[in-house]
């Protein structure tokens, strides 16, 4: 009874877990995302700046940790932290990519283009985690590529004012080729953390945030250092469209925007699986679509409807796929209960 106890407020931990950084990404990939297109929008330019604040939060993660630390005692182990450093090396370049897309596409198009990240997540995960590649997963991969294709073929109608259509083909690529840099850091996360063999709870997941934000904010301030964008802030931000105070204002909370995100993508990844964290980003387009709308007054065309509709489309076959499975392996848990010790098997979830 006692690890019947144990087991269910373990799952209970887990869920609210995963509930919280569900919350978290969708919060942050949003608010962070809209600010980042409003700096490029009014006048801003650097995308080694824009790179830069998609981690340059991390600070706020130290407050926590340290608190943490008190209570525990604990640090995770050199070579989880020293793994969770090369990761972020591959985050930074990965924010740099993503910075095209952002000062050249806009939200509702990088949205629509990103969402390609859960077919790459899905062939790493294969890949590299071994995770199960269903016909419904290779549906989900061809439907969201139809969708970035159409947007693709389609791209001269979707052109901002007064950006060439080489920037925007160019902001169209590096995206997709960012969510395909994301999704392998991602599930590089996942098995990082099976190898680690290291119990997941916020502390680790903090931790791991912490080194890996770092990283990614070093790995991007260094171009910055040669490029003189530092030096260059306040002339930047007195040319700024709204004004110098908003310039500082929507760079910073765009960082804790940005900060947000990643605490919560990454805390999805360790407390579940990058497959589900990729679900939820794609979930997120059509919230994107709207907030674009609503906010930045962008246009909804026939082409993003259709892309739209392509990517939840394949989002419900990629979910579908993953109920299915779920309700196969309890079938036949069901079934074999002798291969649980103490009769544990009728108790499961």
């Amino acid at each position: 009874m006692d690890e019947e106890a144990s087991k269910h407020h373990e799952e209970r931990r887990n869920t609210l877990l995963v509930l919280l950084n569900c919350s978290l990404l969708a919060v942050g990939a949003v608010g962070g995302q809209l600010l980042s297109r409003m700096y490029f929008l009014h006048g801003g330019h650097k995308r080694w700046l824009s790179a830069f604040t998609v981690t340059a939060g991390f600070p706020i993660l130290i407050l926590p940790i340290a608190v943490s630390y008190k209570r525990r005692r604990f640090l995770i182990p050199a070579r989880l932290a020293a793994a969770s450093g090369l990761l972020g090396l591959l985050l930074g370049f990965n924010s740099y990519l993503y910075s095209f897309g952002t000062a050249y596409l806009p939200v509702s198009v990088a949205s629509l283009v990103g969402s390609s990240q859960l077919a790459f997540t899905a062939a790493f995960a294969f890949l590299i985690v071994k995770q199960r590649f269903s016909h419904y997963t290779v549906n989900a991969v061809v439907l969201m590529t139809l969708g970035s294709a159409v947007l693709g073929f389609h791209m001269d109608g979707d052109i901002p004012k007064g950006e060439s259509k080489g920037k925007y083909a160019l902001g169209f690529f590096m995206t997709i080729a960012a969510s395909a840099t994301h999704a392998l850091f991602m599930t590089l996360l996942q098995y990082t953390q099976g190898k680690a063999r290291v119990p997941v709870d916020y502390d680790v997941v903090l931790q791991v945030q912490l080194v890996i934000s770092m990283v990614a904010t070093l790995f991007c301030a260094v171009p910055m250092i040669i490029n003189g964008d530092f030096q260059n802030l306040a002339r930047e931000a007195a040319e700024f469209g709204l004004g110098e105070k908003k310039y500082y204002m929507i760079v910073v909370l765009a960082a804790i925007g940005l900060q947000v995100m990643i605490i919560g993508s990454l805390g999805l990844v360790l407390c579940s699986s990058s497959l589900v964290a990729g679900i939820v980003t794609s979930l997120l387009v059509p919230v994107r679509q709207v907030s674009a709308v609503i906010f930045l007054r962008e246009g909804f065309n026939a082409e993003k409807g259709m892309a739209l509709t392509l990517c939840l489309w394949g989002f419900a076959s990629h979910l579908y796929g993953r109920y299915r499975a779920g309700s196969e392996k309890q079938d036949t848990d069901d079934r074999n209960p002798q291969q649980f010790e103490h009769g544990n098997g009728n108790n499961l979830a």
